[in-house]
């Protein structure tokens, strides 16, 4: 990484990192993209989560698989971490538990990409009020 020496270098690197970031900015189109939301709780960074968040944007990119990604709070599920929302357009959200690097790269070929349930999901164990 190159030595930031003025201010002009802090905003050329701050550009950088933001344009090759895809956290939660895609112009409020949300409902169209898949969204990915990761457990960035204080239990969950200390399971490896900011390492799952980082191997995901990068991947995300790669595949040129439309997506934001998005940190989270505590999600509830602290024995279970670090957890990862998937929202694909159109179907409830699935939330999976124990990712690791191998883990979130299956849920990008098969969930993600293909539609296949992959094990690991964590039962919803509430219920919606509809009004």
């Amino acid at each position: 990484m190159a030595k930031i020496k003025n201010l002009a270098d802090l905003r050329k690197l701050k550009d950088q990192l933001k344009s090759k970031s895809n956290l939660g900015d895609k112009g409020g189109q949300h409902e169209d993209l898949v969204q990915v939301k990761i457990s960035m709780a204080t239990c969950s960074i200390a399971s490896g989560s900011r390492e799952i968040l980082n191997y995901l944007v990068d991947e995300l990119e790669k595949r040129n698989i439309d997506a934001t990604v998005i940190q989270t709070g505590c999600m509830g599920y602290c024995y279970a971490e670090p957890t990862v929302e998937v929202t694909v357009p159109g179907k409830e959200p699935v939330v999976f538990g124990y990712v690791d690097n191998r883990k979130a790269d299956e849920i990008i070929e098969k969930y993600i990409k293909n539609g296949i349930l992959l094990e690991g999901i964590i039962p919803v164990n509430y219920q919606k009020i509809d009004e």
